[in-house]
């Protein structure tokens, strides 16, 4: 998937990171908070800080240890909470690390790694909105989300 871009959530005015897979136009919201969104528009912006974010110095640090990332996975819906694992790359052994998906997006976006979401996950999001009370207001976003051009993203189009 790809990082299509960030949007404010009209309803509860968080920031929504919006993936979405190319081959299929499946669309996965992900809620983030104000402080992680912000790491990920940095670098969607390309914008320098004049001292290193939280990101960055994992990255440097990364680098330091010549350590890679090889690939984020979106692997888990739990109680309407997303997990993420961080897969890095160290002489050869994959090492798995537990993450919150803000984090491990921000990343991948940082490293240029690609992003993944699994497929049960897909699903299971879809099964949530549908059994949520806000069932009108899902399906609203969701069409929302799957029918926005590159003008609705404002500066933090991908």
């Amino acid at each position: 998937m790809k990082i299509r871009g960030l949007m404010m959530d009209p309803v509860t005015n968080m920031p929504i990171v919006i993936l979405k897979d190319s081959s299929s136009n499946s669309v996965l919201p992900i809620w983030v908070g104000i402080y992680e969104a912000n790491a990920i528009a940095l670098e969607i912006e390309k914008v320098s800080t004049p001292r290193p974010m939280t990101h960055d110095l994992i990255k440097t640090l990364l680098m330091g240890f010549e350590a890679g990332i090889r690939k984020v996975v979106v692997n888990e819906l739990r109680d309407d909470t997303f997990y993420a694992v961080i897969w890095v790359e160290h002489n050869g052994e994959l090492i798995s690390v537990d993450s919150r998906p803000s984090d491990a997006l921000a990343l991948a976006l940082r490293l240029d790694c690609p992003i993944y979401v699994d497929e049960t996950v897909l699903k299971s999001a879809r099964q949530s909105a549908n059994a949520s009370d806000k069932l009108n207001t899902n399906q609203e976003l969701r069409r929302l989300l799957e029918n926005l051009g590159d003008e609705d993203f404002g500066r933090y189009k991908m």
